[in-house]
């Protein structure tokens, strides 16, 4: 009777120790569970995560302020507007009213992307003015730490002394693409407009 105790204490033991160690190894690693219908799935704290999610966020953020998708308006088309200095001016008889666009950014790119566009033009652009030898390295950390991932960096590479770079910003089925060139004060961040689907290339795009 005693061996047969003592055997079935060292089974109750070792049984709990396998347990306490499961569900330690569990909370520490973050193991996949599988729910009921045999399908694994990630745990809490993973769900969320990625260089992606963060980056979609981002273009979120800046984006909160812009109009929903929609056309832009075309710009107002008339004679051009009379100034008043002392006396009224009339436009010359021969002046030209201005053309509504029928290509590039002011007609392919929604209101969200359009005006999220000169957002990221000033934070890029103001990241990248005091830059000292703007070398495609430290263009490509200061995008980063603005929150552009590298998987939407495209064509970074020097071009004389300044270094030339494109951004695929497209998102919520936009088009939105910057081209930009850091060269210290005299850098430049354009938008542009990408193919609504597919890899991104620079080729496919205009501005």
């Amino acid at each position: 009777m005693t061996s047969t105790f003592a055997r079935s204490s060292r089974r109750l033991r070792l049984t709990l120790a396998i347990t306490a160690i499961a569900a330690l190894t569990l909370g520490a690693c973050g193991t996949e569970k599988t729910n009921t219908g045999g399908e694994q799935t990630k745990p809490a704290n993973a769900i969320g995560d990625g260089p992606e999610t963060a980056f979609t966020e981002m273009l979120d953020k800046i984006a909160r302020s812009c109009p929903p998708s929609a056309p832009p308006e075309a710009p107002p088309t008339g004679p051009a507007e009379t100034r008043h200095s002392g006396g009224i001016e009339t436009p010359p008889s021969d002046a030209i009213e201005p053309i509504a666009p029928t290509a590039g950014p002011e007609v392919e790119l929604n209101a969200r992307d359009w005006c999220a566009s000169h957002l990221h033009e000033e934070r890029i652009a103001q990241a990248l003015w005091g830059l000292v030898k703007p070398t495609p390295t430290k263009v490509e950390a200061i995008l980063n730490d603005l929150g552009y991932i590298d998987e939407r960096i495209h064509d970074l590479k020097q071009s004389g002394a300044a270094t030339r770079f494109f951004l695929d910003l497209r998102d919520k089925g936009g088009r939105l693409c910057l081209e930009g060139s850091a060269a210290g004060e005299k850098t430049v961040v354009d938008k542009c407009v990408a193919p609504k689907t597919g890899p991104f290339t620079a080729g496919d795009r205009y501005a």
